[in-house]
């Protein structure tokens, strides 16, 4: 062999080996190409209720984001079921992709408002939360069945410049009446730190039923002093809940007291089909 043909020998070699060599680079890339499942997963929208804030949804995001699912937990205005569930159908449209929408307490009639025919909404999870139909209110329906003792621990209403009332839990009464089952320390933070709702807000009639339409799954504590274990599974039952479950010896903060529990029917809503 002479040395040109020697010299075309090589050439070819290499360029042999450099095509072999892009090409299991490219199937490689291919098999470990990052959208996947886990781009796949659904934005989990969590929202939190009256005498609350966002925190409360700690314990479960601490699950949920170490799993690769993107969060975010919406500062609930509490000034009305319609401006708010407004308020969070604006954050829901900037989302791209398939939402679980999850909503604790009165944030059960604000997530059944906020859907707004938001093809991207996939699922509803209801967290000791109500799920009122059209021209319902919180307030009627916690006293649909008896065993609600909120009224009582409400502090003195706060006169708003517009006359309206903001209520307030009392803080002496916040631990027993709200989060029995969370350590005093803890729900001692929780009663300094509540939000208020306005009275106006606990009474407005629901306008849309979002569950309807959208898939449901229910968790609630069965010692729920705000609302009645009974209201519960009432409202679970009516909506064709895929999955309820009731925590035994849970109170109104399930997600607080039980953040295992809830972050898990959250990944069952999110997984279902």
């Amino acid at each position: 062999m002479n040395r040109l043909t020697l010299r075309n020998s090589i050439r070819m070699l290499l360029i042999v080996t450099l095509f072999l060599g892009t090409t299991i680079i490219t199937s490689l890339g291919t098999t470990m190409n990052p959208a996947s499942a886990q781009d796949s997963k659904p934005t989990i929208v969590l929202v939190h209720g009256a005498f609350a804030e966002s925190s409360s949804w700690n314990g479960v995001l601490s699950q949920l984001i170490p799993k690769g699912y993107s969060t975010v937990a919406v500062a609930n205005p509490l000034r009305g079921v319609q401006s708010d569930a407004d308020y969070v159908a604006s954050v829901l449209q900037d989302i791209e992709g398939p939402i679980v929408l999850v909503g604790h307490s009165y944030a059960g009639s604000v997530i059944t408002n906020a859907v707004h025919d938001n093809s991207n909404v996939k699922a509803l999870v209801y967290v000791g939360a109500f799920a009122p139909d059209v021209g319902e209110s919180a307030t009627e329906l916690s006293e649909r069945y008896p065993g609600s003792t909120l009224a009582p621990t409400l502090a003195p209403p706060v006169v708003l410049p517009d006359g309206g009332k903001d209520l307030y839990i009392q803080q002496d009464k916040f631990h027993a009446q709200f989060a029995a089952d969370v350590p005093a320390s803890d729900a001692e933070l929780m009663a300094s730190t509540q939000r208020p709702i306005t009275e106006a807000a606990l009474n407005e009639a629901s306008g849309a039923s979002a569950w309807k339409s959208t898939p449901s799954w229910f968790i609630y504590g069965d010692r729920d002093l705000n609302i009645p274990a009974a209201v519960h599974a009432f409202m679970a039952e009516r909506a064709n809940s895929r999955e309820t479950v009731a925590v035994n010896g849970s109170s109104h903060v399930v997600m607080v007291s039980h953040p295992d529990a809830v972050a898990e029917i959250i990944e069952h809503a999110a997984i279902a089909p």
